[in-house]
């Protein structure tokens, strides 16, 4: 019952893939704009270019984990 649950919280294609990296692009937006009110001046454009960042870091991480996966099967 625990795996068949597990099954639903792994990637499967790069559909839900790119799903999954709108949305953590779309939060690190909105995190990137509280960083904005909370630091106004560089500091805070600062904050708000690293957000964006670590979203392409980790997009890129899970294409290259569905590509892998792809070769080995």
């Amino acid at each position: 019952m625990i795996g068949r649950i597990a099954q639903l919280f792994v990637i499967k294609n790069k559909f839900e893939a790119f799903l999954v990296i709108f949305g953590l692009a779309n939060g690190a937006v909105e995190r990137g704009v509280r960083y904005l009110e909370q630091y106004p001046g560089v500091g805070g454009w600062l904050l708000f270019a690293v957000c964006p960042i670590a979203v392409f870091m980790a997009g890129a991480r899970i294409l290259d984990s569905l590509d892998r996966q792809r070769a080995e099967e």
